[in-house]
This record gives C-alpha cells, sequence and structure tokens, in this order.
C-alpha cells in the first residue's frame, strides 16, 4: 500500500462550474507535495494487524507461541483483538488514495501502476512462505501445488482455491475495488461529478445487495467492505476541492454503514468459548480515530507530520503486511519456544525482524521489478517509470 505524491496544482472545484479531470487543490504536506502523514497511517494501520495476528486470536499463532496469546499477554489480547481493525482503516486510505492515483490517468496507466504495484511483492511473499513452510522442522504446511499456482494470479479466493497467504483476501477486496474505480471512473475520465455518482450507486447497490441476499451482487459490490473505500473517496474529494457538504455527507454516511458492518461482523455476545470479546462502543471508537486520522491528512491539518522517514515507513507496509503473519509464526516458534525468549520481547523482536525482511523485499524487489513491469504494461521504457512512480492504495 504506497501512496502516490504528484504535487496538486489548481484550484477548488466552484459550484456552477464544470469540473476538469486535471483540476486539482493544491494541498501539501511537504516540498514534493507527498502526504507523509499518509504512509505513517498506513504503517500504524499495518502495526495493528499485526498485533491482532500475533497476540489477539488463537489458531496457528498458539501453535507458534505453545500456548494460546491469552496465556502470553494476560493484560494485552483483549486490546491486540482490536487490531484486526486495521484493514478497515487501509480500505479508507485505499479509497483515498486510489482516488488520487486514477485521477487524471488513462485506464492503461492506472491498470498498469496497480499491477506493478500489488504483484513483485506479493509474488515474492508467496515464494518465501512456500519455501520457508517447505522446511522440514517447520510445523506448518503450505497448500497444494496447484493451488500454490493458482494463487500466482492472486484469484484464488473466487476459485475456491486455498491460500498461501492468510492476508491475501484483502487484496481480493483490493482488486475488485480497483476494478470498478477503473470502468466507473478512470475510464471516462474523472470529473468530481462523475466519482460523487460513483459514491452514490456504490452505495446504493451495496445496501441493496445486503438485502437482497444474492451472492453475485456480494461478490460484485461488497457491502462489508464499500463504505471504507468510498469513505476514503469522499475524503479525497475534500483534500482536492476543500469543505463541500456533498463531500463530506459521503464520509458520514459511509462510517455509519461501515462501523455497522464492522460490529455486525465482529462483535458476539459475551462467551467463554470465544478468544475475546470486542466491545461494539471500541469497534466504533477505533473506526472513529481511524476516520478522523485520514480527514486529518485530507484537510491539510496532519502537515507538521512531515519527517523524511514516513515515506520511507510507508514503502515497508505492502511488504510488512504480505510476510509478517506466516513467517512472523515461524520467528516466534524459534524464539519464544525454541531459543526461550520472554513473550514480550519475542513479540517486539518479530515485528523488528518482519520489518527487515519487508525492507529487504522493497529494495530488493519492489524497486527493481516494479518499474520493468510498469514500463512493460505501459509499453514505455523502465527509466521513465521509475521517473514517474507509481504508489499504493491499501498496499
Amino acid at each position: 500500500m504506497t501512496a502516490p505524491s504528484p504535487a496538486l496544482p489548481g484550484v477548488p472545484g466552484v459550484p456552477g462550474v464544470p469540473d476538469r479531470p486535471a483540476v486539482a487543490v493544491a494541498r501539501k504536506s511537504g516540498s514534493s507535495g507527498r502526504l507523509r502523514a499518509l504512509d505513517g497511517l498506513r504503517l500504524v494501520a499495518a502495526l495493528m494487524v499485526a498485533l491482532y495476528h500475533y497476540g489477539g486470536r488463537d489458531g496457528d499463532v498458539s501453535r507458534a507461541w505453545g500456548a494460546s496469546p491469552r496465556h502470553e499477554f494476560p493484560h494485552l489480547s483483549a486490546a491486540f483483538a482490536y487490531g484486526c481493525l486495521g484493514v478497515q482503516i487501509f480500505f479508507v486510505i485505499s479509497g483515498f488514495v486510489i482516488c488520487m492515483s486514477g485521477w487524471g490517468r488513462p485506464l492503461r496507466s492506472f491498470l498498469a501502476s496497480r499491477t506493478a504495484r500489488l504483484y513483485p511483492a506479493y509474488w515474492t511473499a508467496l515464494v518465501l512462505v512456500t519455501l520457508v513452510f517447505a522446511l522440514p522442522w517447520v510445523t506448518y504446511r503450505t497448500v497444494s501445488a496447484s493451488d500454490t499456482l493458482v494463487n500466482l494470479s492472486m484469484l484464488q479466493q473466487p476459485v475456491g482455491a486455498e491460500r498461501v497467504l492468510g492476508v491475501c483476501w484483502t487484496l481480493w477486496a483490493e482488486v475488485r475495488f480497483y476494478a470498478l474505480f477503473a470502468l466507473c471512473v478512470v475510464l471516462p475520465g474523472a470529473t468530481r461529478h462523475r466519482v460523487v455518482l460513483f459514491c452514490a450507486v456504490w452505495t446504493l447497490m451495496a445496501v441493496v445487495t445486503t438485502a437482497s441476499h444474492v451472492e453475485f451482487l456480494r461478490v460484485v459490490f461488497m457491502p462489508e467492505h464499500a463504505p471504507f473505500f468510498i469513505g476514503g473517496i469522499g475524503l479525497y474529494l475534500l483534500h482536492r476541492f476543500g469543505n463541500d457538504a456533498l463531500s463530506w455527507g459521503i464520509v458520514a454516511v459511509s462510517f455509519l454503514l461501515g462501523q455497522h458492518y464492522a460490529v455486525a461482523g465482529l462483535w458476539h455476545p459475551p462467551n467463554p468459548h470465544y478468544f475475546s470479546y470486542r466491545s461494539p462502543y471500541v469497534i466504533i471508537a477505533v473506526l472513529a480515530v481511524g476516520y478522523a486520522a485520514v480527514t486529518a491528512v485530507a484537510l491539510g491539518w496532519a502537515r507538521w507530520a512531515n519527517w523524511r522517514w514516513l515515506p520511507f515507513a510507508g514503502a515497508l507496509t505492502y511488504p510488512f503486511y504480505l510476510v509478517h503473519e506466516h513467517l512472523g509464526w515461524v520467528v516466534i516458534g524459534a524464539l519464544h519456544r525454541g531459543l526461550g525468549v520472554p513473550s514480550y520481547a519475542t513479540f517486539a523482536l518479530t515485528v523488528a525482524l518482519m520489518l527487515l525482511l519487508a525492507w529487504a523485499v522493497h529494495r530488493c524487489v519492489e524497486r527493481r521489478l516494479a518499474p520493468v513491469l510498469r514500463a512493460a504494461l505501459n509499453g514505455a521504457s523502465a527509466g521513465g517509470a521509475r521517473r514517474r512512480g507509481g504508489g499504493g492504495g491499501l498496499h
């Protein structure tokens, strides 16, 4: 998930004046115009997910610890269980960034950028997990050879193949969002009117899908995820065109619907058989904080967060997100059960090692392969693709 950072020349849209795809508000968080605070938010969301995967649930991670995380982190495991909401915050950021990166861009360039951004690190993570899980002393096992090959396409979920990476279900949601946005906004050309209409129609179809219980509509319009992508788009409209009641309405409705789907999916009555109990009030509060943080970036309130290391942190987010879960289990088992490292030290060391691995993937794979792939898909030179760069939404 890296946020693209074009400078945004232009002036705010004015009621009654036709939209033009190239018009934008000049809101810069630094000399390069990069929204550096958004990079920091993306890494925070990724770390939230890591907290959940390492200490906020049972399952395979319990095998890594040798006991339930509730016993390893008796005072924090209940808080770690809310870390899964980092995914919803990712989706809000993705809506913002994809609207930004797709505005005024040809369809081919948009699709080339998305493909080059997603696949190199993804393929690398698949290979790493498959190879590590094949080691004789590792107790985890990856999927069949056939399903592994299907995973290379990133289309394993719709065809019913097992996933190599547990987190890749979010990529299937991202791909569907990219497809909808590309067909409805990028292909005809982005304008404020068209983007607002896209948000309105998608919101309507999402709630109709929930009411109709038609599986095809659920796959296409993904009502449980749509509000968060739409909320991010609404926040980008505020960033680009300034305060506007319609854009605020898009953000407000997306939050109201999004918190409903999040609570419905994550809340349950108190039950000792569940790993943890998530309060609906805390779920709503975490989402509200996530929305508020992206809103602060959109409105320029986070320009003070302009540290030079933030883009680097943002660059690590996507590879860290891909590798941290399954490879983290192996590291946790080796450190905690193999070497006897205390739980909290194991937790911190595992996160640090996964960030180091993410840096290696970014440096050795993404920076080398992504420009080449983007250039090939664009029909341009690799050098030109490197100069233009490219960003990501969730990833």
